[in-house]
């Protein structure tokens, strides 16, 4: 007879540092660096480094189904594709902490809902403010955007320059990496994705 399965322990998260041992860290980083910490102009780099950490890395406090959570019905029964135009994201390599910036492209089919264009963009910015892969962002914003309105489908454009492409190793700062992702009808119709790609290609006209 066999013995019943046990269940899966997890390993409990670890505790997230103080502030105090955010700096100390970064006054490591300096010494390894080669430079003395204590010296004037270093004094307080750990303290500014602390609080820009804040800032760029702010999506880890935020969620971004609630920024979806609010949506309208009475569109008059408008049925047709949604789309926001360059939204301009900076976020940050997981590999070397190298920044990336760019613009993303983001649209859906409505079933029924839609939501404030401002959210769309906010969701782009929580997940860009967390440590990324450029192909892990694009489907986050995309798969968040399918679970939380239920749209006949989502689609997802991003084009970034990557800063870690200018090291001497690989010396091509001018690159620029596309990665895309689509749900429902944009990944199912190739009608309805190439839209999505004409759209966003399409010379802006305002």
């Amino acid at each position: 007879m066999s013995k019943p399965s046990l269940p899966e322990i997890q390993p409990p998260a670890a505790a997230k540092p103080s502030r105090e041992q955010a700096e100390e860290a970064v006054r490591t980083l300096l010494a390894w660096a080669g430079d003395d910490p204590a010296r004037a102009g270093l004094t307080n780099t750990p303290r500014r480094v602390t609080d820009a950490f804040s800032e760029l890395f702010s999506g880890y406090a935020c969620d971004p189904a609630a920024e979806l959570a609010r949506t309208f019905e009475d569109v008059s029964g408008y049925s047709d594709m949604i789309l926001l135009r360059d939204v301009r994201l900076e976020s940050h390599c997981e590999h070397h902490l190298a920044p990336f910036s760019g613009l993303a492209h983001v649209a859906y089919l409505p079933d029924r809902r839609v939501v404030g264009l401002s959210r769309m963009a906010r969701i782009v910015d929580i997940f860009a403010r967390r440590l990324q892969v450029q192909e892990s962002l694009t489907a986050q914003i995309a798969e968040t955007i399918q679970q939380a309105l239920q749209p006949q489908g989502a689609a997802v454009m991003i084009l970034a320059r990557h800063k870690c492409m200018a090291f001497h190793d690989t010396n091509q700062p001018d690159a620029i990496m596309e990665t895309t992702h689509f749900t429902g009808v944009f990944n199912e119709d190739t009608h309805w994705r190439q839209r999505f790609i004409d759209a966003v290609r399409a010379p802006a006209r305002l």
